[in-house]
């Protein structure tokens, strides 16, 4: 027991002797990788899927890493995402028109192991947490109203209705991999600047969506508005819910339709970072 103790504090006090740390700040653009259906776009004549991952976008980094030895070393980071639209529904028919985007914006968080190759080629693997953020659905829906529905409002034939709402979609903690290969350019002792390719693995599973905006308008087939917020959040048209909850399992006569199945999101990435590293002065060697 004494002599694992004696070893145990001679690897601590070598660990300490050498210790060195950095901090990296930077930014970069990534695109979908493993990506999944997202919607669909529909014409008059076809209906077509869209596919994409909402991990898709750019963004920006902030990392730590301290070295026990010359080779190894623990990397901790945070980052946030700033997703680019994905199509969620395109639909353009002579009486409906609708165009629907999401688009990720996350916050994470990374644990991972750091590995010199060199003084200057890198690399780091490990665990990737989203931590805080949504997937933001922004649509935007006309639709002309039958002759019927028309005459019941005292309309013109060709009126139509205009609504426009934000949704904003949440999902349960999510474990997944982040893995990069990285070199650095040194400017002096201190400062270098990284290039570095960098993998996302992840997805996330649905736990709730809520609405955010929401306002129907009704304008004549000229496009004069007749009607100024006909539905708001306050008073929504049938079908809508202001908080959906998202399920494994529902029953064949459910009719709550604040419930729906729950589904997975891709948030997988491949993508470029460039930023800037800066080098603590490492401890003195103990003699």
């Amino acid at each position: 027991m004494k002599q694992r103790v004696i070893l145990l504090v001679g690897i601590l006090i070598s660990t300490m002797s050498y210790a060195q740390f950095e901090i990296s700040a930077g930014t970069g653009y990534a695109i979908g990788s493993a990506e999944m259906k997202l919607g669909t776009e529909t014409t008059t004549t076809s209906v077509e899927n869209t596919y994409g991952s909402y991990g898709e976008g750019v963004n920006f980094q902030l990392r730590g890493t301290y070295f026990f030895n010359e080779k190894v070393g623990l990397d901790l980071g945070v980052g946030y995402l700033n997703g680019a639209d994905h199509t969620i529904n395109k639909t353009t028919t002579p009486t409906v028109d609708v165009d629907a985007i999401a688009r990720g914006r996350a916050f994470g968080a990374t644990v991972a192991v750091a590995y010199k190759f060199t003084n200057n080629f890198y690399g780091r693997a490990g665990a990737l947490l989203k931590i805080a953020g949504k997937t933001e659905a922004v649509v935007s829906s006309s639709t002309v109203f039958t002759k019927a529905e028309s005459d019941a409002q005292g309309l013109p034939e060709g009126s139509y209705s205009e609504t426009n709402y934000i949704e904003d979609y949440h999902g349960k903690f999510p474990l997944g991999f982040v893995g990069a290969l990285g070199y650095k350019f040194p400017i002096d002792n201190n400062f270098s600047i990284y290039v570095e390719a960098e993998y996302y693995g992840i997805s996330l599973k649905r736990k709730d969506s809520e609405l955010q905006e929401f306002n129907t308008n009704i304008f004549a087939p000229n496009g004069t508005m007749v009607a100024e917020s006909v539905y708001t959040l306050d008073n929504l048209p049938p079908g809508f819910v202001k908080k959906t909850n998202y399920v494994d399992e529902l029953r064949n006569d459910n009719t709550d339709t604040s419930k729906k199945l729950s589904q997975k999101v891709p948030y997988s990435s491949f993508g470029i970072n460039v930023g800037v590293t800066y080098k603590f002065k490492k401890a003195a060697k103990k003699q």
